[in-house]
């Protein structure tokens, strides 16, 4: 991950309802949801979701698949992984183990989790 995208994705989730948004599909996992229901959940009128989950989608936070008459919305747990892989792979002069962080957390190259790996 380059500066570039961290800035876009920091800059997406620089809103509550889309923090929100977020740990909603989080929490539903490679079910997603869709717009209706994270609507309903958040309790937002379906325009001011849709641009909400606009600006997430042009940030890559969010992959959309069309099920007939409806948009079901998933998390995209790999970037946020690359995103807290970019954001600790210095760690303390590349000692991690002195930060207290072990494994792949520090070198940036978290796994995702199988469960979280639909686009």
């Amino acid at each position: 991950m380059d500066k570039a995208v961290a800035t876009k994705v920091f800059e997406s989730l620089s809103s509550g309802i889309r923090l929100d948004v977020w740990r909603l599909l989080v929490k539903a996992g490679p079910d997603g949801m869709v717009a209706g229901e994270l609507a309903s959940s958040l309790e937002l009128a379906a325009n001011t979701l849709s641009f909400h989950l606009k600006a997430m989608l042009h940030a890559g936070l969010l992959a959309v698949e069309q099920e007939g008459r409806f948009l079901r919305y998933r998390a995209n747990i790999g970037l946020m992984v690359g995103l807290i892989g970019y954001l600790t792979e210095e760690c303390c002069a590349g000692h991690p183990e002195a930060c207290g962080l072990t494994g792949p957390v520090s070198t940036g190259a978290l796994p995702t989790p199988p469960c979280c790996d639909k686009p």
